[in-house]
């Protein structure tokens, strides 16, 4: 993998981390296109540079939500599913799904249909969670198991928590800004857990390309997460499902013609 296709991949995982298309999904078929092979350490650097996404979320919410004690709570019961998920089938999804081009076109086409279909049906109610820390518990932890599906590349961590949240009655911003914060748990756990597994066994060349994608999502990601909040005020989120449908059925007739 050489500069340009880190900077390609760094800006794929930065426009999509927090919207509900899948960032891991999207560098898989990225990296297709790019003719770059499905390595270990590629393996590795589509999970390490989410991190950079990561941080756009901390300089954004830091001053909100930092002090909040209630909001954390909510956040860490809402990981432990997906937690547990991970280390479990860790060899699995690093093994068998990473890489695997036909499981994240199916999972991107199944997951825009579940999300115009959810978005059809969903009404906003008065009664519903206006902020984080209205979710209870159970709610929370509800989202944390639908985020776990997100292990399926395609499927989109994002999409699976938004449409967890809208499940359990979160307003469709709350939704939103708790999948956004239940990222950054989740994202520093799968990094470290590859960085563990891996031994930290990446050369000089290749800890300047994961330092390069690194920065590179930073810097995309913070734009990302404010078009997206400013996009859903009066939007709904029918158009993404559209986009993954459209997406799935175009790499699917690319790939039956290769």
């Amino acid at each position: 993998m050489d500069f340009f296709q880190t900077i390609i991949l760094s800006i794929v995982e930065g426009l999509t981390e927090f919207l509900p298309i899948s960032s891991t999904g999207h560098m898989i078929l990225a990296a297709d296109i790019l003719k770059i092979s499905q390595t270990e350490f590629v393996k590795s650097f589509e999970i390490i540079i989410q991190l950079g996404a990561i941080l756009a979320v901390a300089v954004l919410y830091t001053k909100k939500y930092l002090a909040n004690r209630q909001v954390w709570l909510r956040v860490i019961t809402a990981f432990l599913p997906t937690a547990a998920a991970g280390f479990a089938l860790y060899k699995v999804v690093k093994n068998y799904l990473l890489g695997n081009t036909a499981v994240t076109i199916a999972a991107l086409f199944l997951g825009g249909v579940a999300l115009i279909i959810l978005e059809l049906i969903h009404k906003e109610k008065e009664s519903q969670a206006t902020k984080i820390e209205s979710l209870s518990f159970k709610q929370s932890l509800l989202i944390g198991f639908c985020q776990s599906l997100s292990i399926i590349p395609g499927v989109s961590r994002s999409a699976a928590t938004i449409m967890g949240g809208l499940f359990v009655g979160a307003k469709r911003q709350v939704a939103v800004e708790f999948s956004f914060l239940l990222a950054v748990p989740t994202m520093l756990a799968a990094s470290g857990l590859d960085l563990v597994k891996s031994n930290f066994a990446f050369s000089s060349g290749e800890y300047l390309l994961l330092w390069l994608g690194f920065l590179g999502s930073f810097l995309v990601a913070v734009l990302a997460v404010k078009f997206f909040l400013q996009f859903i005020q009066n939007h709904t989120f029918i158009p993404f499902g559209i986009y993954r449908i459209i997406l799935a059925l175009l790499f699917w007739l690319i790939l039956v013609k290769t």
